[in-house]
């Protein structure tokens, strides 16, 4: 069962990214098929689309991205490791799993934080910065990389969400304890039932993303 964001297996015995299994055939709207493409790993989480805010928070989100989406174009990415053009909602791509705990089923994961559908709907209410207006009968919110960005740094940032301020947490260097309490959540950063080969480098990849981001701060 997906208790929140599923994410991106990573396998690779190189700096080429080697995908153990076929990509699935996808269930898609057919307008959408044309707006498929596939995107690379990268060696390092790119820097967030959105502006400002909590150096600590970002630093984690980059470095949850690290595992679940660590490519060149992680806001469109559907997993599996395909991608998809158009941004103006949440995809609503369900793809085969077709490795790991929960192969045979199908996952709505996408964008940088792997959101499944019923996820990104239930956060983008509570924290989109840019909702729809009263009067739309159908609630569709922007999936865009900032809004993306956003909805996951205020939700991080909430601490009636979490029991716990994680941002202080960070600030006390308890990085493996806010992994370990993301992991229901996020299954692949190392304490869920998705981990990768990304999973055990986390508290060093966060360690160099704060570094980034508390020196972009000061700049």
């Amino acid at each position: 069962m997906f208790l929140g964001v599923i994410g991106v297996l990573f396998y690779w015995t190189s700096p080429q990214l080697s995908w153990p299994y076929r990509l699935p055939q996808l269930s898609l709207n057919p307008s959408r098929l044309w707006r498929l493409g596939s995107a690379n790993w990268v060696s390092s989480p790119l820097p967030l689309a959105m502006p400002g805010g909590d150096p600590y928070i970002r630093a984690l989100m980059r470095t949850i991205s690290a595992s679940e989406s660590n490519m060149d174009r992680p806001y469109h990415l559907l997993y599996g490791g395909k991608t998809i053009g158009e941004l103006s909602r949440h995809p609503d791509t369900c793809v085969p799993i077709e490795t790991g705990p929960n192969v045979g089923d199908c996952t709505t994961a996408a964008g940088r934080y792997q959101f499944l559908t019923t996820t990104w709907q239930a956060k983008a209410e509570k924290y989109h910065p840019y909702p729809p207006g009263w009067f739309e009968f159908w609630q569709v919110y922007d999936f865009s990389p900032e809004a993306q960005d956003i909805v996951v740094h205020r939700w991080l940032s909430d601490p009636d969400a979490w029991g716990t301020d994680i941002s202080q947490r960070l600030q006390n260097g308890d990085i493996n304890q806010v992994l370990e309490l993301l992991s229901g959540t996020w299954t692949s950063l190392g304490y869920g039932i998705e981990t990768n080969t990304m999973s055990s480098q986390l508290p060093r990849i966060y360690s160099d993303m704060l570094r980034e981001e508390l020196d972009a701060a000061e700049g």
